[in-house]
């Protein structure tokens, strides 16, 4: 397999290389530990909770220990988490609340809003687009008629990849006009909104490569960070996007396997006050895991209210360490200003930045106006439906928990974050990286070696590995659907 390149001019990455259309079952992959393949086992976690049957689980421990120690075996957390319930009541998952099940069409092949045929039953994007220009132009009543008449041609998110994506950014117009997304971000997940939750990471990691792409990309840029001998053996990452914490099982074995950073590893995750519950599960998991390979482990959590008032004067940081800061789009969305960010980020002066956007925001962010970063964000999701098309059968129920919860969720930030920004005129991610004096590493050979041993296992057609400038991307049919890259100061 070979890996494109593309000149720093080049925004979209070339759809020349070899890709997994030519699936060669006869050509073996180079032999590597099958470690690098798996991600948190997730159902452990689910056998842990008891949440696999019908039982109701006993109550989990509440208790966290604070430490002011440098380098210890107590973990802290911020005390400023807001409290757990004592009883845990979870529902077990049921696929009606997901969706009914719907006949669905696939096979859609989409590349361009402009190129849509209004005859051939998509005139709906018309009317989203006429949604988004009347927010723009604060006709918000206007907005609501469109919106009504786009609830009885958009009932459910079934048909083809277009058709499922134009409910989604449906819905989150709709969320938009009545507020009800931010309310709703507001508060704790439910223990059954956790549970499907993993499950939809888990299936999504199962049939897509796009989530281990970003985990193990991610994963090996801090490990060539770490190569040196000469530096610090305590290693500190500060996570914006910790989620479950399931990329960091592989990530504990390569320091346990090759005794990096003499088996130390400090983690601290900057987490919005909903995710509450899910730092629980992330600590103990994380923290049985790290027994399990022999390696001290601490890991600490900041809520992100905390973060906004004192920036990184909220991270305890420790002398001598090596600082690692993992950054996705979603703390910019949460954030005021990028620019004003990656400053105080400067100030931390950590060995490497990682970026990871598997969310278009390189091409969205950088639109200019609400309805061309709509258009953007419609066009984006609609390649990672179709992805997820081809990855799994019509109909499949899988598919519609993914999409119900890893997507919508996305879709609906995306809406909103584009609606914060439409009369802000803010600068890109690259744009304030550069400003403030950041540069670009190159990733290394093996991770590009990790992404196409990934794309080998996926053995779903379409996907291939690019270079964009010193991105490393995960492309569908060359367009960029995860792009990874390291920067340092």
């Amino acid at each position: 397999m070979k890996i494109q390149t593309s000149s720093p001019q080049d925004n979209q990455p070339s759809n020349t290389t070899n890709s997994t259309d030519n699936n060669n079952n006869n050509n073996p992959l180079p032999s590597m530990d099958e470690h690098v393949m798996r991600s948190m086992d997730w159902d452990s976690i689910m056998k842990e909770l008891e949440l696999d049957d019908e039982s109701t689980p006993n109550p989990m421990k509440t208790e966290f220990t604070t430490t002011d120690s440098a380098i210890g075996p107590l973990y802290a957390v911020d005390s400023n988490l807001p409290g757990f319930p004592d009883q845990i009541q979870p529902s077990d998952f049921d696929s009606s609340d997901v969706y009914p099940p719907q006949n669905q069409t696939t096979g859609y092949a989409f590349n361009s809003l402009d190129t849509v045929d209004n005859g051939g039953g998509f005139d709906f994007i018309e009317d989203l687009i006429r949604v988004v220009d009347c927010v723009e132009s604060d006709e918000l009543q206007l907005a609501q008629v469109i919106l009504s008449r786009l609830n009885q041609r958009l009932r459910s998110p079934t048909g083809r990849p277009l058709q499922r994506a134009a409910f989604y950014f449906k819905e989150a117009l709709s969320s938009l006009l009545t507020g009800s997304n931010r309310n709703q971000t507001r508060l704790l997940s439910s223990w059954t909104e956790i549970v499907q939750k993993i499950r939809a990471v888990k299936e999504f990691s199962g049939i897509s490569p796009i989530p281990l792409f970003s985990h193990f990309t991610a994963n090996q840029a801090i490990l060539d960070s770490l190569s040196s001998q000469s530096s610090s053996p305590f290693v500190h990452v500060v996570d914006f996007d910790i989620g479950f914490g399931g990329q960091y099982a592989s990530l504990m074995r390569e320091i346990a396997e090759k005794s990096i950073s003499s088996g130390f590893l400090r983690v601290t995750a900057v987490v919005a006050e909903e995710c509450a519950v899910e730092t629980r599960l992330v600590k103990e998991n994380l923290t049985q895991f790290a027994a399990e390979m022999k390696i001290r482990f601490q890991i600490e959590f900041v809520l992100l209210k905390t973060f906004e008032m004192l920036s990184f004067k909220a991270i305890r940081f420790v002398d001598g360490e090596r600082t690692i800061v993992l950054i996705s789009p979603a703390i910019f969305r949460r954030l005021s200003g990028i620019a004003e960010f990656v400053n105080n980020l400067r100030r931390v002066s950590p060995k490497v930045v990682v970026f990871v956007d598997s969310e278009g925001w390189t091409e969205i962010s950088g639109a200019g106006s609400f309805r061309r970063e709509f258009v953007t964000a419609l066009e984006f999701y609609t390649m990672v439906l179709e992805s997820l098309d081809a990855a799994a059968p019509p109909g499949d129920l899988v598919k519609k928990i993914v999409e119900a919860f890893v997507l919508r969720p996305k879709i609906a930030a995306a809406v909103e974050t584009a609606a914060d920004r439409r009369n802000v005129g803010e600068m890109t991610w690259r744009e304030a990286f550069c400003g403030a004096g950041m540069r670009p590493i190159q990733l290394s050979q093996f991770a590009v070696f990790q992404a196409e041993c990934l794309l080998e296992k996926a053995q779903v057609r379409g996907f291939h590995v690019a270079k964009r400038q010193e991105e490393l991307v995960l492309c569908w049919h060359g367009r960029a659907l995860v792009a990874t890259s390291a920067w340092r100061f």
